[in-house]
């Protein structure tokens, strides 16, 4: 109202209209119009005080607004204001337009409806974070959309991990189906594949993927983490508990990401919706010009690239840390695997750490157990030398060690053991153990010539050999091949050629 005051000032020191329009306060009807009012209100004489800013307003009384034409976006308000219910940012809003409604307009225009529809909102006050080249990024977790999940056929809800260098505001976008640690881990050595390098520092929230005890002044780092940020040589910084703001660059990209990528569009399946992303990211999002900056990212992550640091000459291996409890069957599980470990540690608490392709069992700092890492549920990898002394005795003594025992013996202790376990009906590995046994009882030599009995009497079984040898009879030559065995008209006489012939009916 100080222009007011000023020419009520000139009004009662009786300068003339024309020379007070010349002076570029208002124009000469403004003028005309403040006169009758300055008279009516008695603003004119000279010995009356100068009236107050409020008393002028109201005797003016609100100003008028010049009639506004019809926006063209009128034909498109029912849909727009359904996309502002929805969330749908007003970038987001004028892209669909221009794509799927032939818009030609302007930002602006759907700005302003925008506003008229949705209204506008009192914003708060922040602080903003400054940040030289490579000096940092910041990282969170965003919700994704739902996706049909392949291993269960149900629809299930994605997670975008978001790294945004705080200088150039470039970022990496990837969709995970959870936040485990091992997902956590490998989305942070993809970011850094991406930018081809690594920035100095990575600002955090507390997620448990990363931190185990959140604290403003001496938070606790998860070991998997401590090790990749060892390895690619960055410095963790999570934000103190229940301040996000810290890290506000993030999660105005997480943001822009749920406004701008998200919303009308449809994706196949998880491979799909990255794909996108990463072609979002590099041919729109990385090269609009940034609301903070006025500068495309791209641009300025060219200046920035060559100042972060290089990546490792060799990838670290990166793996999760886990508490595990030794079962009674010698093996700790994990992600419905199993593994096993030495039976003297039974019951005791240890560290399991798992990478890409190998699970290693720690106690405290000793290494005592490495497999092959497992895939399949229900898979199960054991050592034999983890097991208990009979455990291994009984394992070792397998059909193969059988006959490899049997050949040891001799050719008829390795003919009548095979017979054994050729049979078709029985498993007679237990009568082939019990064979080869005797032969620490009885010795070689005379185990080598009962069986060679057994078998001319057409009786290969674990019963008749130690019946020999109980006997003795293992020291009485054989029989000529002449000589009859047993009953030859017997019912149920069999001859040894017709027992060993594989395409004997009376063979088992």
């Amino acid at each position: 109202m100080f222009q007011y005051r000023q020419v009520l000032a000139r009004l009662r020191r009786g300068d003339s209209d024309r020379e007070i329009a010349r002076g570029k306060y208002m124009g000469r009807r403004q003028l005309a119009a403040l006169r009758v009012v300055a008279a009516r209100e008695g603003w004119l004489d000279p010995a009356a005080p100068l009236p107050e800013d409020a008393a002028i307003a109201a005797a003016l009384g609100a100003p008028r607004r010049a009639a506004s034409t019809v926006s063209s976006l009128e034909v498109h308000r029912a849909l727009i204001a359904d996309w502002v219910a929805q969330g749908v940012s007003g970038v987001a809003i004028h892209g669909a337009l221009k794509r799927n409604h032939d818009y030609t307009g302007s930002y602006s225009s759907v700005y302003r409806m925008v506003l008229s529809i949705a209204g506008s909102a009192l914003p708060e006050a922040t602080m903003p974070l400054l940040f030289a080249p490579a000096e940092a990024a910041q990282v969170d977790f965003g919700a994704g959309p739902l996706l049909v999940d392949p291993s269960t056929g149900n629809p299930r809800r994605t997670w975008a991990f978001v790294m945004t260098l705080c200088f150039s505001r470039h970022q990496y976008v990837e969709f995970v189906w959870d936040q485990t640690v091992a997902t956590w881990l490998g989305c942070h050595r993809r970011a850094f594949e991406w930018f081809g390098a690594v920035p100095a520092r990575l600002i955090i929230d507390n997620p448990k993927c990363a931190i185990t005890r959140a604290c403003r002044t001496d938070p606790l780092v998860q070991r998997a983490y401590a090790e990749c940020a060892e390895g690619y040589g960055f410095k963790i910084d999570p934000c103190p508990p229940a301040d996000p703001q810290k890290k506000g660059i993030v999660e105005a990209g997480v943001k822009y990401v749920k406004g701008n990528f998200l919303p009308l569009r449809s994706f196949r399946d998880l491979a799909d919706l990255n794909a996108q992303a990463q072609r979002w990211v590099m041919e729109e999002a990385g090269r609009r010009i940034h609301g903070t900056t006025r500068s495309v990212p791209l641009d300025l992550f060219g200046v920035e690239r060559p100042l972060l640091r290089a990546l490792p000459a060799i990838t670290p291996d990166l793996g999760s840390w886990h508490r595990v409890v030794v079962h009674r069957d010698c093996h700790v599980a994990h992600d419905r695997s199993l593994y096993s470990v030495p039976f003297a540690l039974v019951g005791k608490t240890l560290w399991l750490r798992v990478s890409d392709g190998a699970v290693t069992v720690y106690q405290d700092y000793r290494l005592v157990a490495t497999h092959p890492r497992q895939r399949r549920p229900g898979a199960r990898s054991t050592v034999r030398d983890h097991l208990p002394l009979a455990a291994q005795h009984f394992l070792s003594h397998d059909r193969a060690w059988c006959l490899e025992q049997a050949a040891r013996v001799g050719s008829a202790c390795s003919e009548l053991v095979d017979w054994l376990l050729a049979d078709r009906i029985l498993e007679r590995l237990r009568a082939a153990q019990g064979v080869i046994r005797l032969r620490d009882t009885y010795g070689a030599p005379r185990l080598e010539a009962a069986c060679a009995r057994a078998l001319f009497h057409a009786s290969p079984f674990y019963r008749t050999v130690k019946t020999i040898l109980v006997g003795g009879f293992d020291h009485q030559p054989l029989p000529d091949s002449t000589t009859t065995v047993h009953a030859p008209t017997a019912r149920f006489a069999r001859n040894a050629q017709s027992l060993f012939d594989p395409d004997s009916p009376t063979r088992h």
